[in-house]
């Protein structure tokens, strides 16, 4: 996936179409993180990786349009949002909870604290699959992604009052999940 993006990028290259080697190593160092940005707005990974190579894709066309490089991650951050929203649009897909976790996890402490860890984790995300994509979009941006308020109301282009709001509904929506009450 993000290496079929790099691959491109270098191809480009030594065409003579654009030098753009930076944005291969922008997509080397960045794309795991990236990745874990996508799969958390889609229920199944191989969608996640879609995703993030359509938001690639659009950040490689507006490479040289881009003034700070240093805020690389928002451009494509909102790319990943802009185009998972256009998806929700153009087609309501039923999403469902998958199997396979976004992140694999890691093994620290015993391994009944890593069992419960995993067991808590997954349920976590099976109950954020269950939020309204507006709202799972952002709480992502919020917790997983650690945003600020303004931040996440920015990429999603809405108010900071918005994200308030939304945010605050989808957590009393994961207080009331009953796959979540044992860790009340």
């Amino acid at each position: 996936m993000t290496t079929s993006v790099c691959t491109s990028a270098s191809k480009a290259a030594s065409h003579g179409h654009a030098p753009y080697a930076s944005f291969s190593s922008y997509v080397r160092a960045r794309g795991p993180v990236l990745l874990r940005t996508a799969r958390s707005l889609t229920a199944n990974p191989l969608d996640a990786e879609d995703l993030l190579q359509t938001a690639l894709t659009k950040t490689y066309v507006a490479w040289e349009r881009i003034e700070d490089h240093r805020a690389l991650d928002g451009y494509v951050r909102r790319a990943l949002v802009n185009t998972r929203t256009s998806q929700w649009r153009k087609r309501k897909v039923d999403e469902f909870a998958c199997e396979e976790l976004p992140e694999p996890g890691t093994g620290h402490g015993n391994d009944t604290d890593v069992a419960e860890h995993q067991v808590l984790h997954d349920a976590m995300w099976r109950a954020i699959l269950r939020l309204p994509d507006r709202q799972r979009a952002m709480v992502v941006l919020r917790y997983y992604e650690d945003l600020s308020e303004a931040q996440t109301a920015e990429v999603l282009g809405v108010s900071v009052g918005t994200v308030k709001s939304a945010v605050s509904r989808a957590l009393a929506k994961l207080r009331e999940d009953p796959e979540l009450a044992p860790v009340r």
